[in-house]
Parts: structure tokens; C-alpha cells; sequence
């Protein structure tokens, strides 16, 4: 019975990821236009920013969504399939869910955002207002 549950989310994913990925791509929001100076240091912030994801998780897509609308460039890894990826976020965060959004500051230290909302509320308060927080 297990087997063939999985393989009817398996199914599922094979035939609807292609359709979100499409919608995704049709609805992508118009990024926020900067001055060259402030998107630099907005450039230069984000590297300190990794988002775990996978491809076609409705959640993931939200968050890449609000990336785009606030024209951040931060570095994306499918933590989907097994291997190093999926252990660091499991190693780092605790759990293997996504999205995730690891944050480290300038000593070093991580912490990890799990939560669509949370993440998408965390970028919007520091990078969608006039000033931006160092």
C-alpha cells in the first residue's frame, strides 16, 4: 500500500510540476527598481542569504516569487534530492523541510528561517523599506 502511495505523489509531481513551473514563470512579479548604489549594498547583504528549496514546492515558489519582486540575488540550492545539499540543511536547521532560508551574520553564526510566511515577512522588512538595514 505504501508503495503504490508514493508512487500515485510521484505521478502527481511528474504531471503537475512542469504546469507550476510554467505558472511561476508566466506570473513573475517585476523586480523593484534601485539606484545602482543601493542595489549594490542590496547585492553585497544578500551573499549573506541561501535559500533551500525545491523546484516545484508551492511554498518554495512564493518565496522565489517575493525574491524576484524585491530584486534580491539570493543563492538558491534544490535540497530535494538526497545528497551533501539535503544533509547541510538537515545538519544546520535540524529538519529537512523547505523553504528554508539560512541567514549568517558577519561573525559566522547561521540561523535558519523555515516558514514561507516567515521568510517572505523577513525579507520584506529588510529589504522592501527606503532604508536598508546593514
Amino acid at each position: 500500500m505504501k508503495f503504490l502511495i508514493r508512487s500515485f505523489f510521484k505521478t502527481l509531481r511528474v504531471v503537475l510540476g512542469p504546469v507550476m513551473l510554467l505558472k511561476e514563470r508566466l506570473t513573475r512579479p517585476a523586480g523593484l527598481v534601485r539606484a545602482l548604489a543601493a542595489q549594490d549594498l542590496i547585492d553585497k547583504q544578500c551573499e549573506s542569504l541561501v535559500l533551500y528549496h525545491y523546484k516545484t514546492c508551492p511554498f518554495c515558489m512564493k518565496v522565489r516569487q517575493e525574491m524576484r519582486r524585491l530584486s534580491l540575488p539570493i543563492q538558491r540550492i534544490d535540497a530535494q534530492p538526497e545528497g551533501r545539499d539535503r544533509e547541510a540543511l538537515r545538519q544546520g536547521g535540524g529538519l529537512a523541510k523547505v523553504p528554508c532560508l539560512k541567514i549568517t551574520d558577519a561573525a559566522g553564526s547561521s540561523q535558519w528561517l523555515y516558514d514561507s510566511d516567515k521568510i517572505v515577512a523577513y525579507l520584506r522588512g529588510r529589504f522592501s523599506g527606503n532604508s536598508v538595514a546593514a
